[in-house]
């Protein structure tokens, strides 16, 4: 629906996007910008900036931008009127609204409300007769009861309705428990998809319950049973206990595969424990990770599917400009089964003892090769050469360089000049690719959405100029006249242009964040074009623009009247025609 433009003007005003974004990333002022690590993808350093005064945020490393609402729209995944109702909200805003309408961050609203009333259930059933078996076997792997009540673990009672009984005297319907995730569906009845499990809620660091893990009691399988993808879970988004762990004091996470670990590690004192929600490491993971830390420690287990796990995981969490070490658990399978036995001071000795990434992946390599041959030992040297050449410090690369020369049985200048070579090889491929851009000056010029392309680039850039100086300087698109959107050769710009327009004439602040109608990949777009604007904001640029617009606006008209003439000729020619 369509929010009135007055709304939409206040909302913004009440949101300022430095406060709003500050609750995802934690920005430092630079001049008149903000700066941190991005939240939509990985990287080292921050390329994340928001410009309080122009109202816009924008990545200079994956180039999403737009204003407030889009922010909301893109990290919580919302549509364009639920990003305005969570915005709203926030700002204790009444929604300008027909009563009859139902939003999708409504229906949220009611699926969070549900599963919160379900983590209510799970944990009171834990406590009563149905329960009796669970809670014998929480307390048998060493959970007090202190814990079960921090992490709100539950019981499903080994029933097919239990949770659909209580959940419908509540109020809350059939569809919204199959939306939930909380039940299956079979025949067109509905039964209880948790049953006979020990239950996890998944609480997101927002302190909603988005979902639920159930672990069985015995060897049964699958061993841990999980929400479906809902409405309001994703598993490639959130983490296990997240939620308290981004409270530690520590300085660092630890990242385990289970939830059983995740639990013992905070009963010990490690309150820093998250863990994966039966997926591998996301990019989005890591992301997320790196909101609340810059170093984190990788605790898969010591089998070879765990030692995959690890190594994929390696290079997915430092692009996300964090530091990694890794544990490698000794006379224990797991965390869990490691402070059971040896207790808290010993684990901490193997914290102390972890190794960096670098020290992991080479003893990786030392592992494939049996160094006593002399093809096996070159090929040793030289994948190990590989990864030192991709250290960006010299000092680790003579210290890691020195350790391998000595154990491979070689001079360090032999080694030295190995590592050399591969370090210039890749330097050389990755000239080659910025010297392919480089030589596609038109091409680096068009946007960088495959779905969005310039037909006319002289024009396209002038049109950019323009939307960039008349959301600075809405005064300046006075200069317009009569210029219209149909002038623009590009659909979007001229979209935006009309919207601007529109605005002024209204009255409205001309603003980024009023713009409706766009996705997410064009408000990025539009975000950068008022990002980049590095010329003058001035009357003779804004009519060097508009005069540019127009020429090109002609040129095109001429060409297709001429296309118009010499179709018409061709086609009285097939007829017979002549004159």
């Amino acid at each position: 629906m369509a929010f009135p433009p007055s709304f939409i003007d206040e909302l913004i005003s009440r949101n300022p996007i430095e406060d709003v974004v500050g609750q995802y990333v934690n920005l430092k002022r630079s001049g008149g910008n903000m700066f941190g690590l991005c939240p939509f993808h990985g990287e080292k350093t921050a390329s994340f900036s928001v410009a309080p005064d122009k109202g816009i945020y924008y990545c200079f490393g994956c180039h999403k931008g737009g204003g407030v609402i889009n922010f909301m729209m893109e990290i919580e995944g919302l549509t364009y009127p639920d990003a305005v109702r969570s915005l709203a909200k926030r700002a204790g805003m009444q929604i300008p609204e027909d009563e009859q309408y139902q939003s999708r961050y409504r229906h949220q609203e009611r699926l969070w409300a549900l599963s919160k009333e379900a983590a209510r259930f799970f944990n009171k059933q834990l406590y009563a007769p149905a329960g009796e078996q669970g809670l014998a076997y929480a307390l048998r792997r060493g959970m007090p009861k202190s814990v079960l009540t921090t992490f709100g673990i539950g019981f499903a009672p080994n029933t097919w309705s239990a949770l659909t009984d209580a959940m419908r005297q509540k109020g809350y319907t059939d569809q919204e428990l199959i939306d939930a995730g909380l039940v299956s569906e079979k025949g067109g009845r509905i039964y209880d998809r948790f049953r006979n499990r020990l239950m996890f809620p998944i609480i997101d660091v927002r302190g909603y319950v988005i979902g639920f893990g159930g672990r069985v009691m015995d060897d049964s399988t699958p061993k841990y049973l999980n929400s479906p993808e809902t409405l309001i879970f994703n598993k490639r988004k959130n983490l296990f206990a997240l939620n308290l762990a981004k409270k530690t004091k520590l300085g660092y996470l630890i990242l385990v595969e289970g939830y059983m670990d995740a639990v013992a590690l905070h009963q010990y004192g490690f309150d820093c424990a998250v863990a994966s929600l039966g997926t591998s490491l996301t990019e989005e993971h890591a992301a997320l990770l790196s909101r609340y830390t810059d170093q984190v420690v990788l605790i898969y287990d010591g089998d070879e599917a765990g030692q995959r796990a690890t190594r994929r995981a390696i290079p997915i969490l430092e692009k996300a400009g964090l530091q990694v070490k890794v544990l490698r658990m000794k006379d224990a399978k797991d965390p869990d089964e490691f402070l059971k036995k040896f207790g808290a001071d010993k684990f901490k000795i193997l914290l102390e003892d972890a190794s960096n990434r670098v020290e992991y992946q080479l003893n990786a390599i030392a592992r494939k090769y049996d160094i006593r041959e002399d093809e096996q030992r070159v090929r040793y040297i030289q994948e190990c050469a590989q990864l030192i050449s991709t250290l960006p410090s010299s000092v680790q690369r003579e210290v890691y360089g020195n350790r391998i020369a000595e154990t491979g049985g070689i001079s360090f200048d032999a080694m030295k000049m190995e590592i050399a070579k591969a370090y210039k090889n890749r330097l050389r491929r990755e000239k080659k690719v910025q010297e392919k851009k480089d030589l596609a000056p038109v091409q680096a010029v068009q946007p960088r959405s495959r779905t969005i392309h310039y037909e006319d680039v002289k024009s396209a850039m002038a049109e950019e100029g323009v939307i960039a100086q008349g959301l600075q300087d809405p005064s300046l698109l006075d200069l317009c006249g009569d210029l219209q959107p149909e002038d623009f050769s590009s659909e979007l710009l001229g979209r935006v242009y009309k919207q601007i327009r529109n605005c002024q004439d209204m009255g409205v602040r001309v603003n980024l964040a009023v713009l409706e109608g766009f996705d997410l990949d064009e408000m990025s777009h539009i975000a950068g074009i008022v990002q980049r604007q590095s010329g003058p904001v001035n009357e003779r640029a804004m009519k060097d623009y508009i005069a540019t617009i127009r020429a090109e606006s002609q040129k095109r008209t001429v060409h297709t009247e001429d296309d118009l003439l010499a179709l018409r000729n061709k086609l009285k020619e097939s007829k017979g025609y002549k004159g």
